[in-house]
């Protein structure tokens, strides 16, 4: 930006003052404490060594307190501006320093603190002013204090909140809010109540699959359109649902023990597989291998890819499998029986690899989290209702918690370290944990039966519920990937509540 200015006539400028040699331009670019205006020219010209003589004879001022920043710009009272041979002294360009005008400007733009360019220049050029050892021009302001560096991570949020206010949380902001009530509601006739069953999954493609009574219906997120998938007879019943990781293959299990292979897109079945005696209640995919738990204690690994029904067989658990879950890298596979045991499987082991029975009831919820390679929870039954966490690498029992009734369904947040619980006897409860201190977020309730059945949206934002009162109940518990904040979520769920039914 340009400035044009008249220059004063000679009688108006003091006798005694200097105009600004061409050196002295340089300091107009100083980033901090700079001069607002420049003292009046004159057009007689001036000797650079005087206007440093004009300098050191300049009253000194105190030095300013030192201001702590984090960028990486000049010291004023530091540095040895004398070496730019700037002119402060004159009685001119001090009652241009000095107006009130400039005052104003130089507290509003730097604060009230800033030391001016005649004070530093003075301070900068007498003897008792510390010069750079160096010979540099500029000094630059002194390093943070290194108790004020903390780690984003680090504790003491309340030290955090004092340096750095409205960074790490925001001011006045309390934990996140969770909407207490469902923004959807979608009523499932024949729903099964039975604690072993796994009705309910919600694939990659945003689509949802429940199972209810011989049949199994589609409900797409996206358009809210109900599709029937299949219709097994009057003689057979749905007992498991599971979406392939990617595609459109569902898996069926049933009631006499087959699985059948949909393709959902065409909703054609692929294939039948009848190996099981007894009803399968469990289904884990990885990859093209899909691992079937059933009633009669076995655990199959069915290859899409090969003729036979099952390529192994997983024996170990004295009663019904209910509970399979491959982790995240797909190289360990957790099971839960009624037996009360929850073992660990590698991809070629046909035993267990680790084995825990610290539950003391049915283990049908387990839940590999997605931020941790290892880290597995898992819950127990209404004689046990504990959620338990494992370290798998290490074969180490972490922690526990009391949840006070029966853990029917875990699920980890793809988006943050949490995870949700949902209950049976006694409370019917959905809670909301901060995963590693177990601080409940939230507690959700609404259903009048156990909540038996959990899923969680693609984006990792929503969580379906399913339970014996024939309802399914859509939740905005966790934040999204970008915002991780809940307050988007909150006001979807105060308006956008909807009721329907699932067919």
């Amino acid at each position: 930006m340009e400035h044009h200015q008249h220059p004063p006539s000679p009688s108006a400028a003091d006798p005694n003052s200097k105009p600004p040699t061409p050196s002295s331009t340089p300091a107009a670019r100083l980033p901090s404490g700079a001069q607002s205006s420049w003292p009046p020219s004159s057009p007689s010209g001036a000797t650079t060594r005087a206007a440093a003589s004009s300098a050191s004879s300049a009253p000194s001022t105190p030095a300013s307190r030192t201001v702590y920043s984090d960028r990486f710009i000049p010291s004023r009272a530091g540095s040895n501006l004398a070496l730019f041979d700037l002119p402060p002294a004159g009685a001119g360009a001090g009652s241009a320093a000095a107006s009130p005008y400039c005052t104003l400007l130089r507290a509003a733009l730097f604060g009230p603190d800033t030391p001016d360019r005649l004070a530093s220049s003075a301070a900068a050029s007498s003897p008792s002013s510390p010069s750079p050892a160096s010979g540099n021009i500029f000094r630059f302001k002194a390093e943070v204090p290194r108790n004020a560096k903390r780690a984003l991570f680090a504790g003491g949020a309340d030290d955090d909140d004092l340096r750095f206010p409205g960074i790490f949380t925001a001011k006045g902001a309390g934990p996140r809010k969770i909407p207490r009530s469902p923004y959807k509601v979608l009523d499932a006739p024949a729903l099964q109540d039975d604690f072993y069953l796994n009705l309910v999954d919600w694939s990659s493609h945003n689509v949802l699959a429940v199972g209810l009574g011989n049949c199994v219906y589609l409900w797409n997120a996206c358009s809210s359109k109900v599709t029937k998938l299949c219709d097994l007879g009057a003689e057979d019943t749905v007992c498991s649902v599971g979406w392939a990781q990617r595609g459109t293959h569902l898996a069926v299990g049933t009631n006499q023990g087959k699985v059948q292979i949909w393709d959902a897109s065409r909703c054609k079945r692929m294939r039948t597989m009848e190996s099981h005696r007894m009803r399968v209640g469990a289904l884990a995919w990885n990859s093209s291998l899909l691992s079937s738990g059933s009633r009669d204690k076995n655990i199959l690994h069915h290859d899409l890819r090969a003729p036979d029904d099952y390529i192994s067989k997983l024996t170990g658990h004295k009663s019904e499998v209910c509970g399979l879950k491959w982790s995240y890298d797909n190289r360990q596979l957790a099971s839960g029986g009624n037996d009360n045991r929850l073992f660990v499987w590698n991809q070629h082991s046909t035993q267990p690899v680790l084995k825990y029975t610290e539950h003391t009831a049915a283990v049908k919820a387990i839940a590999w989290s997605p931020h941790l390679n290892g880290l597995l929870a898992s819950g127990g039954g209404t004689a046990d209702r504990c959620i338990r966490f494992w370290n798998t690498t290490t074969n180490t029992h972490l922690s526990s918690m009391d949840t006070g009734s029966q853990v029917c369904n875990l699920v980890w947040s793809k988006n943050v370290n949490e995870l949700v619980s949902t209950h049976g006897y006694s409370q019917n409860q959905i809670i909301v944990w901060r995963y590693p201190t177990m601080s409940k977020l939230a507690t959700l309730t609404g259903h009048t039966f156990r909540v038996l059945y959990l899923a969680i949206s693609p984006d990792g934002q929503t969580i379906v519920t399913g339970a014996g009162d024939e309802t399914l109940r859509f939740w905005n518990v966790f934040p999204s990937p970008k915002s991780q904040s809940a307050d988007s979520l909150s006001s979807i769920g105060g308006t956008s509540f909807v009721r329907s039914y699932i067919r």
